[in-house]
């Protein structure tokens, strides 16, 4: 849509006699009522004093002489006035420094009712194993679970579903979840045990 010489005039007109934006968009067909809006206030007819059907349009219409009168189309249009800035927030103060070590990230606790990983059973421990946990757990720390570290034995003893239920609590090998007790449980070769079944 373009306003030509004779839209421009009627947008005049109307706009003189008090109509509403929207009601002069309707009239001239495939305009907004805010395309309307700003083609007023380019034209510099938005001093309008009488009131049309909807006042919410636009601001008072001029007096008819001031209409005759209007200013032509600018050919460029102004320069926006410079923006006052907003006042920039003040920068966050630093974080107190901790000499706290965060916790590594773990793996995810199996949520109560699945099953436990598969434990060794008596028969595929060996003897010697099975002798020296038990001298074990008669010196281990008997920790919960919010008490382990990750230098600590994190062996479980006892059923979960009970209160007699700890974990070792002594110290871990280095790079093993376990105690040398615990870790030779653990970690027993599948040929020792396939043949302790036997």
């Amino acid at each position: 849509m373009s306003w030509t010489d004779e839209r421009v005039e009627t947008l005049k007109r109307m706009w003189g006699e008090g109509q509403s934006a929207s009601q002069i968009a309707k009239e001239l067909g495939g305009v907004t009522r805010n395309a309307v809006i700003g083609k007023v206030h380019r034209l510099g007819l938005s001093n309008r004093v009488g009131g049309g059907a909807d006042d919410d349009d636009g601001p008072p219409s001029p007096a008819p002489a001031a209409t005759a009168a209007a200013r032509p189309e600018p050919v460029s249009r102004p320069e926006p006035a410079p923006r006052a800035e907003a006042p920039r927030p003040a920068a966050p103060a630093a974080a107190p420094v901790s000499n706290v070590t965060p916790l590594p990230v773990r793996k995810a606790i199996s949520p109560a009712g699945q099953p436990l990983p598969p434990q060794p059973s008596l028969n595929e421990i060996s003897p010697e194993a099975l002798a020296s946990v038990r001298e074990v757990e008669k010196r281990a720390r008997k920790l919960t679970l919010m008490e382990l570290t990750e230098r600590t034995c994190k062996w479980p003893i006892g059923d979960p579903a009970t209160e007699d239920f700890w974990f070792c609590g002594l110290p871990s090998l280095p790079g093993k979840p376990y105690c040398e007790a615990h870790v030779g449980v653990a970690f027993q070769p599948m040929s020792a045990r396939r043949d302790r079944r036997r």
